[in-house]
């Protein structure tokens, strides 16, 4: 039996009805950007290699995330792009899609439609691209 996010936090206390889900999601959010940001990733030892380098010797389209957050927490959005531009230009639709969450949550509006399969395939495509591309010697500046 599944519960919701929103079920759990109830039954732990925590306060807020329908916003409980997505203020509890913007906490934890919040605070692991907060770790990234003064936790440097360039620094050896704080965090895991990827496992799909190590296993493999080639980039999977994650890697350099944590630091590209790192240096968006600094204000370096040049070095954000040089880390992981996909992660650059995703973290703007996490931001609205979070908003759009909280909106409907306040406003007790059903939970609309999934995307578009086109949509869902499109950004599927956009992944499996730029994970090929970023390990082919001509786009090495889509590596980290």
């Amino acid at each position: 039996m599944t519960q919701s996010l929103e079920t759990v936090l109830r039954h732990l206390g925590v306060p807020g009805g329908r916003l409980a889900a997505p203020l509890a999601t913007a906490a934890v959010a919040i605070a692991g950007v907060a770790y990234v940001g003064a936790v440097d990733p360039n620094q050896p030892g704080h965090y895991p290699t990827c496992p799909f380098l190590y296993l493999t010797g080639y980039y999977c389209p994650g890697c350099g995330s944590l630091r590209a957050v790192h240096a968006l927490v600094h204000g370096n959005l040049g070095q954000a792009l040089g880390k992981n531009p996909l992660t650059v230009v995703f973290v703007p639709y996490l931001l609205w899609a979070w908003v759009s969450w909280l909106h409907r949550s306040r406003t007790a509006r059903p939970k609309g439609d999934p995307a578009p399969p086109w949509v869902i395939w499109t950004l599927l495509g956009v992944v499996i691209a730029f994970w090929v591309l970023r390990n082919l010697p001509g786009f090495a500046w889509l590596a980290p």
